[in-house]
């Protein structure tokens, strides 16, 4: 792979390789947002394995009032804008519509293990999100600079459906959602 690399050729591995690394960038800038909330009194988890699986959540927080959000980080190419067209969510001209999939499947597992309903929301750094904002099929997509705004009003607006003080919730949760690698 490395030789096809200096030569300049583009491999499926080093395609492979080249978003994985994307998406750890994403996932690292995202957890620095977060990280404020934490000042804010917020419970803020990084890299969890799911309980069954080899799925993990990038970022899990929990407010103080107990509302609970999945955070899916996106590194997407910055020439092309993400938009929802037709039922269909485009990153320029692809369609990205299943890329969601996974995190509907890691917001349903984290609300069955911590017995609450969970938010998922997908912070996009490099591609700009069509109106700075949007919500596809129930899931808000938002741009890296609004994240931490955007957390904090979702809270706000839900914290009447939460009877779970978030710093037992966020306790719950460290002890069900293990780091990933280390169950």
């Amino acid at each position: 792979m490395w030789l096809a690399d200096l030569a300049g050729v583009q491999t499926v591995r080093g395609r492979q390789a080249a978003q994985f690394a994307a998406g750890a960038r994403g996932e690292r800038r995202t957890g620095r947002l977060l990280g404020v909330l934490r000042l804010l009194g917020w419970t803020v988890l990084h890299d969890l394995a799911l309980p069954t699986g080899r799925a993990n959540v990038d970022h899990l927080v929990v407010s103080f009032w107990g509302v609970v959000v999945v955070v899916d980080s996106k590194q997407w190419d910055a020439r092309f804008a993400v938009r929802a067209v037709g039922g269909r969510l485009l990153h320029g001209d692809r369609d990205v519509t299943d890329r969601l999939r996974g995190l509907r499947h890691e917001t349903d597992t984290v609300s069955r293990v911590l017995g609450v309903p969970v938010i998922p929301l997908v912070v996009m750094h490099g591609a700009p999100v069509d109106g700075g904002a949007l919500i596809f099929d129930g899931i808000r997509i938002v741009t890296a600079q609004s994240a931490v705004p955007v957390l904090r009003g979702i809270a706000r607006r839900h914290r009447h459906r939460h009877r779970h003080r978030g710093h037992g919730l966020g306790r719950r949760a460290r002890l069900a959602l293990k780091p990933y690698g280390r169950n």
